[in-house]
């Protein structure tokens, strides 16, 4: 009477309980500010076009570079693998989940034996009426074992599988917005190459014309032999800066192609041809920092990996207690030949209620706690730190993006009034006015205006990339308005 009452306890306890030892999860306050530093500089920043946050590459308006970031989406192999790791956790949660119901197994064997009456068992039943040598035996089963989460440990587990499984889909969606990123940033920096490129080879046909020029009238004894050394060295100097920014645009090209999953120089030839540097477009919906903890996916894994050091507490915790399981069986054997399995008689059944306590080991289970509570401090860290580094990445990226495109308007201006002065030393150069000295400078303060310009359009591009990276930009979080 005592056992069915004490069963019946048991199964109430396992069936109702609606809590679990171990703390309860609760996501930690972030103190952030309302604005960004330069959110005033975006607001006054003038751009050729907005930029929607969830497909931010095609504000750039170069279908190339949309095509390219669609293509990476598609072909990159990072993706592949975070996907990989997404059905390895979901299927970790599949474990978890089957943990809290019970399981079930079937076995069946038959058997044929043949006692040989030479051995001392031989000879002891061959005296016995009716012994036959050769006999049968029968048996199946059908069992069941459930572990009665009592304490909830197992759900714990469940908790922490859950929450490891949602950090893995964000880690997944954080790689696809890196792909993104990184893509657009490569082709973005080929084309910087490109015009950086365009640019030296001008300077070289212009240096080469100076050199001609000069050499014509040092044939004509106008011009010292100085002069002449001194144009043909500026020319090597300009032609020096080729290979080193081809050198730069193969590696580019190369990355690029490594990003769309494809071998080096696949993508080579449809990239031949230079191209402007894409114009970063306006960054509009920016949002505050406070927006970044559900805009930035790699800010929802450290939340989501916090989550589940938080449950594994939990699940050491329930370590403390005693864990109940029921088990059953119900069968059926015979060893005789002419018998019926499934006969009354044949028939065996068994229930058991176990017990398991980790009674005298409290000094390890103590120690898995604390390890346990150290992973949720150091999840918690970082965290933390991970919030703090998404707000600078922000900053970081808006201020180069506002300062670099003030650069390049600047060196614009400087481009324009050197390459007028350029043309002016060498008209004087021609008429005897002033020495080639002079032109030389002027052609080296052109060259190094010029290529200064083509970086910082390069670099306000790639900042304007950067900037939508940091935002979180290139999905659309599901309870986003």
């Amino acid at each position: 009477m005592l056992s069915h009452r004490f069963l019946t306890l048991v199964l109430s306890v396992g069936v109702s309980a609606g809590c679990a030892v171990g703390p309860d999860y609760r996501k930690p306050d972030t103190t952030l500010p309302e604005r960004y530093l330069g959110q005033s500089g975006l607001e006054q920043r003038q751009a050729s076009a907005p930029a929607d946050l969830t497909t931010w590459w095609e504000g750039f308006g170069d279908p190339q570079l949309t095509r390219l970031v669609s293509l990476a989406l598609d072909q990159n192999l990072d993706l592949a693998q975070a996907s990989a790791r997404v059905a390895q956790a979901r299927a970790g949660l599949g474990l978890a989940n089957a943990a809290l119901l019970p399981s079930a197994s079937a076995s069946a064997q038959a058997a044929r034996t043949y006692q040989s009456i030479e051995t001392p068992l031989g000879q002891l039943l061959n005296a016995t009426p009716g012994f036959d040598r050769y006999g049968n035996s029968y048996e199946a089963n059908l069992g069941a074992t459930w572990e009665l989460d009592v304490f909830g440990g197992l759900r714990r587990g469940r908790e922490a599988a859950l929450a490891e499984y949602q950090a893995s889909e964000a880690g997944a969606t954080a790689t696809r917005l890196a792909v993104a990123a990184q893509t657009a940033d490569l082709y973005i920096s080929a084309r910087g190459l490109q015009s950086r490129l365009a640019i030296a080879r001008r300077q070289v046909e212009t240096q080469q014309k100076l050199v001609s020029t000069v050499n014509l009238l040092y044939s004509k004894g106008l011009a010292a032999e100085l002069e002449l050394r001194q144009a043909e060295g500026a020319l090597a100097e300009v032609r020096a800066t080729v290979p080193v920014l081809e050198a730069g645009l193969d590696a580019a090209l190369n990355a690029l192609d490594v990003m769309l999953g494809v071998p080096p120089g696949t993508y080579r030839t449809e990239l031949a041809d230079t191209k402007a540097i894409p114009a970063a477009p306006q960054l509009t919906g920016t949002g505050s920092p406070a927006d970044l903890l559900r805009r930035r996916p790699d800010l929802i894994v450290a939340e989501r990996r916090l989550a589940a050091a938080n449950a594994r507490i939990g699940v050491a915790t329930a370590e403390y207690y005693p864990k109940f399981s029921l088990s059953a069986l119900l069968g059926s054997a015979t060893s005789v030949a002419s018998g019926n399995l499934f006969s009354a008689g044949a028939t065996q059944a068994a229930g058991v209620l176990g017990l398991r306590w980790r009674l005298f080991d409290f000094g390890r289970i103590n120690a898995q706690i604390d390890q346990a509570r150290g992973q949720e401090a150091e999840a918690l860290a970082a965290y933390r730190q991970a919030v703090l580094r998404a707000a600078e990445d922000v900053e970081n990226a808006v201020s180069a993006l506002i300062k670099r495109e003030d650069q390049a308007g600047t060196l614009a201006q400087g481009e324009t009034s050197l390459t007028q002065a350029r043309n002016a030393s060498f008209a004087a150069y021609q008429k005897g006015v002033v020495r080639l000295i002079e032109v030389l400078h002027a052609d080296e303060r052109l060259l190094r205006t010029s290529d200064a310009r083509a970086q910082a359009q390069t670099e306000s591009a790639r900042a304007a990339v950067a900037a939508f990276k940091a935002l979180g930009g290139g999905w659309k979080p599901v309870n986003a308005s």
